[in-house]
């Protein structure tokens, strides 16, 4: 059943990519990829399914998951959130960078479980299961056995009682449609059937669900006739990239399913990353299941039949909170010395570190995602840097290769300064001397147009400089490494390899759209 009300899709807006739903009584919640960022893996709660407030994440000290040197888009790949008889579970992959172990194999893939009695945490010290494959889900046959999935395809593994260790497996259960990548498998069982979820095409334009099912665990899966259950067809659509999704019943006896997708922006460039998506499933006569009836990804859709739960996001931070919002995020792990609520209460002070924004030894970039294409984004800094190489402002990131910064520094003098790093080729677009003292930093984004501006008293601004295609901020322009991220905006701190620790302080911060 549905109401007379109208979401628009995406649900998650922003950098929400591979999502996992649970429903635990009436409330349902979801995990998101992190990646590189840190806390890791993101939960967030909803009573409607359509809107959602970020509760937590899985992994939330230095000492239990170390992201140290992990390069742009490894980390944190495909996280499941599961729930059985009052514990919540989080499996994810690892993704290393490339390294040979002592058997001079490559290792790569790290499986990592953690357990909560509360789905926003804390969660367990994790467990690590080092077997190759990507997105590991959790399935709990009507016995109480355990079993993980990783993908290529639907790989099964039956693990312990605590899910710690792999007792039999690996068994190839359904290896996909014959459509490349077959990855991101979830597996659940319905009227005496077993049902595999793949995502299959890869995560680029090509992206689509698959399903298959059976009687028997481990097969045969006989493939659906409606394959794929969904696929974005029409390139000129405004969502596109749509797969790699997971259903859920409502308490209800409704289905839906959430899944990812990206949207162009101004071109085939999906600056805010992967975001996630929601659609109603149906069940056809002779038991498969379709998605939007077969139409494809939903721009406007009617809501679920739940009470609507809206909440108030936070766009304005002024720092006088005793924790970091959850929707901050740092690059990496942060320095615990380097970055403070309390040492200038009403503000984030950042003490300058090694390295610089495109070094993977930079610390306490403290980013949050973008979730519109029209928007700015305003602080307050007040920073006093003495040295070649001093730095601290506002920074629009897409990764270490491919950002565009205006922060204050000493150069001959204290000078305001825009730079963009366009896959590792820097450009100065402006520049001026400023006296000491506070300075307001701005920037504001109208699809792919990005100005920055910069103010001694927040009411005279002086645009600083232009980049009227910032299409490198985007998976698609990032020509470097692995990109499956979406672009952040922030703050940070570093001090270009001096040594200092100089502070930079932040009074405040303001997301505006």
């Amino acid at each position: 059943m549905t109401t007379g009300r109208q979401y628009r899709n995406p649900v998650l807006t922003g950098f929400f990519p591979d999502p996992s739903i649970i429903r635990v009584g009436e409330d349902y919640y979801m995990a998101n990829s992190t990646f590189e960022y840190f806390p890791g893996v993101v939960i967030s709660h909803s009573r409607d399914l359509v809107h959602w407030e970020i509760i937590g994440h899985a992994f939330t000290k230095n000492e239990d998951l170390d992201l140290t040197g992990i390069e742009d888009s490894h980390g944190l790949w495909a996280p499941d959130i599961s729930y059985y008889q009052g514990t919540y579970y989080i499996f994810v992959t690892l993704r290393l960078n490339d390294m040979c172990g002592p058997d001079r194999r490559k290792i790569v893939h790290r499986q990592v479980i953690a357990k909560a009695s509360r789905p926003e945490g804390p969660y367990s010290k994790p467990a690590f299961i080092d077997h190759r494959g990507i997105d590991p889900s959790h399935f709990v046959d009507d016995d109480g056995t355990h079993y993980m999935l990783l993908s290529p395809g639907a790989t099964l593994f039956k693990l312990n009682a605590d899910c710690t260790k792999i007792e039999s497996g690996p068994v190839t259960i359904w290896p996909g449609t014959g459509e490349r990548c077959p990855e991101g498998p979830h597996l659940f069982k319905h009227n005496g059937y077993y049902y595999v979820v793949l995502a299959e095409g890869g995560t680029g334009y090509g992206h689509r669900i698959t399903v298959a099912r059976s009687r028997n665990l481990y097969g045969p899966y006989e493939p659906s006739p409606y394959n794929p259950v969904m696929r974005q067809t029409d390139p000129a659509a405004p969502i596109q990239r749509t797969g790699h999704g997971k259903l859920v019943q409502t308490q209800n006896g409704d289905w839906w399913i959430v899944y990812l997708c990206g949207r162009p922006n101004g071109g085939p460039y999906t600056t805010l990353g992967r975001e996630t998506a929601l659609d109603p499933v149906q069940w056809t006569g002779d038991g498969w299941f379709t998605v939007n009836f077969g139409k494809g990804p939903s721009l406007i859709q009617t809501a679920p039949d739940l009470p609507e739960t809206p909440y108030e996001e936070q766009f304005f931070d002024d720092f006088d909170g005793a924790q970091l919002a959850l929707h901050w995020q740092f690059v990496r792990n942060p320095d615990p010395e380097g970055w403070s609520l309390t040492a200038r209460p009403g503000h984030l002070r950042i003490l300058t570190g090694n390295g610089s924004l495109g070094s993977l030894d930079a610390r306490n970039i403290i980013v949050r995602r973008e979730k519109h294409f029209q928007y700015s984004a305003t602080t307050k800094l007040e920073f006093s840097p003495v040295c070649q190489g001093e730095e601290a402002g506002l920074v629009c990131y897409h990764g270490r290769h491919c950002f565009i910064k205006l922060f204050l520094t000493y150069d001959d003098g204290l000078k305001v300064k825009v730079v963009e790093n366009r896959n590792d080729q820097f450009t100065c677009l402006g520049e001026r001397e400023v006296p000491a003292g506070p300075l307001y930093l701005k920037v504001s984004v109208n699809g792919q147009q990005r100005d920055f501006y910069f103010s001694l008293d927040r009411e005279v601004w002086e645009h600083l400089g232009s980049v009227p295609d910032a299409s490198f901020l985007s998976n698609e322009g990032v020509k470097i490494g692995k990109h499956h991220t979406g672009t952040m905006v922030g703050i940070y701190a570093v001090n270009g390899g001096s040594g200092a620790r100089i502070p930079a302080d932040f009074d405040w911060f303001d997301y505006s759209f």
